[in-house]
């Protein structure tokens, strides 16, 4: 039997192990969401910017 077989076992097992785990693919599906809304939200905002930028160039000359 390979040595890591046991130590996969143990995550089974331990109710801590499973808990961490819990606690990362919560974490991960967090960024997840974080990385979609600023995708979705990037080109709007950079809109924004750019409008905001040629206002300000057309009111200094």
């Amino acid at each position: 039997m390979s040595p890591m077989v046991p130590y996969l076992r143990s995550f089974v097992v331990d109710t801590e192990a499973q808990d961490l785990i819990e606690y990362a693919l919560l974490v991960a599906l967090i960024a997840v969401i974080c990385v979609g809304a600023v995708t979705f939200a990037g080109d709007q905002v950079l809109a924004i910017f750019n409008a905001i930028g040629t206002s300000l160039a057309d009111a200094l000359s």
